[in-house]
């Protein structure tokens, strides 16, 4: 699996992937099943529903949880999004936290938040398409766009009816930003 994440990011965990092929468009990933933490906000705009969904998550990982402990930052932090039906409609995003190696086995503690949950994603092989900057919400819609269009091409299958968004970055970060969308292959 790969290590390249946890060079490039220091010492914070992330979840384990090999990559299977690469092209100048994206990258095809192996992810290994994994353990997060997440929080669902419907909400109209990507970025503030991450930035309610971010504050929530780290609450928890500060102590808000069952046994009262703090559990180490990770990377990449996730966004599911679940377009709504229509230009004005509310879209689902789903926030989460990669659980920190030593939590996935055994898992996290149960967050104290009703509206925060541990959940677990399973292997999957993800298109991902890398980007630097610093990400607005215009920039995740292209990057996705960009990427469907050449999944499209290939003739590949994945799930068009959701995407996800991964940052690497602190929000303090300016500069040399890693940022990501993947779509999930579909048989």
């Amino acid at each position: 699996m790969s290590g390249l994440f946890k060079t490039i990011f220091g010492k914070l965990d992330c979840p384990n992937y090999k990559v299977v092929t690469s092209t100048a468009d994206y990258e095809e990933r192996l992810y290994e099943a994994a353990r997060w933490t997440s929080t669902t906000i419907p909400d109209i705009e990507r970025r503030s529903a991450s930035s309610t969904g971010f504050r929530r998550l780290f609450k928890y990982i500060s102590g808000h949880n069952e046994k009262n402990v703090k559990i180490p930052m990770t990377v990449p932090v996730i966004t599911k999004v679940e377009p709504g039906d229509g230009p004005f409609c509310k879209t689902d995003f789903t926030v989460s936290f990669y659980a920190p190696y030593a939590d996935q086995a055994e898992g996290t503690p149960k967050p104290s938040d009703p509206d925060v949950f541990n959940n677990s994603l399973p292997e999957m092989t993800a298109y991902v398409r890398t980007f630097s900057g610093y990400a607005k919400d215009e920039d995740w819609t292209k990057q996705a766009e960009t990427l469907a269009k050449s999944l499209d091409d290939a003739g590949l299958k994945y799930h068009k009816d959701h995407y996800y968004t991964a940052g690497y970055n602190s929000p303090f970060k300016p500069i040399n930003r890693h940022n990501e969308v993947w779509f999930i292959k579909s048989d």
